[in-house]
């Protein structure tokens, strides 16, 4: 199975959730796939570990990278660039927006009302059921609550993202796959994918999974470690 997203995506979630990770692992898993792709970096409330880290891997992969300008990539204050609603009237085949963490991240969305008018928004929801909060459908769904009611948007599916990080294994995998499932069964939306670690692929029986699965090469790590390569191997 395929992923099976065009147009504007925004990825929405809690704090730690891997909602960066997963945005530019999807840019380049779908720029591979023969799509033009452009990713924003919409973190304004996060300081760490926010798409612009791996510009330079993602430009070297072919996708186009919209941030703030140069100078202003380390400001303290929140900076919206202009190119931002360019890039929305004008995604390509797809635009991804890699929205900060809560609701508090998600009012970006709202500042973009104008840009958004006659345009379908895919927004989806990263769940990590091994997070605080998150290993229940009623804390997943209040938090879809108010991340709908600051972004002015409708969550429209899930992305399910089970990882403990280096202490993931199968059965981590497997447990979070049948709890967005659930998740995604009981609220009438779909589950697009779910995100694995590219190292675990080889263990994992895709047969367990009714939906496509997201190859994930690390790439936001501390600054001892490595980013990985895209496809494989680590650098």
């Amino acid at each position: 199975m395929q992923i099976d997203l065009y147009g504007i995506v925004a990825i929405v979630g809690n704090y730690g959730s891997g909602k960066t990770e997963i945005s530019i692992n999807l840019a380049v898993d779908r720029k591979q796939a023969g799509l033009d792709v452009r990713i924003a970096d919409l973190d304004l409330v996060n300081p760490y570990f926010r798409t612009r880290e791996a510009r330079q891997a993602l430009a070297e992969a072919g996708v186009e990278v919209v941030l703030p300008p140069e100078h202003l990539l380390q400001a303290d204050l929140p900076v919206l660039s202009p190119a931002i609603g360019g890039m929305i009237q004008q995604s390509g085949d797809l635009a991804v927006l890699d929205v900060g963490g809560n609701n508090a991240g998600a009012r970006v969305l709202a500042a973009l009302a104008d840009a958004f008018k006659g345009r379908q928004v895919h927004m989806l929801q990263v769940i990590n059921p091994m997070r605080p909060a998150m290993n229940t459908a009623a804390g997943c769904l209040k938090l879809r609550d108010e991340i709908e009611k600051a972004a002015r948007l409708k969550i429209t599916g899930f992305i399910g993202n089970a990882n403990l990080i280096d202490e993931t294994g199968l059965q981590e995998i497997y447990s979070g796959y049948e709890f967005v499932q659930s998740l995604a069964q009981q609220s009438g939306l779909p589950l697009e994918f779910i995100a694995v670690a590219r190292k675990l692929l080889p263990d994992i029986d895709r047969r367990r999974f009714s939906c496509p699965v997201l190859p994930v090469d690390r790439q936001l790590v501390p600054p001892w470690l490595s980013a990985a390569k895209f496809g494989g191997s680590v650098g």
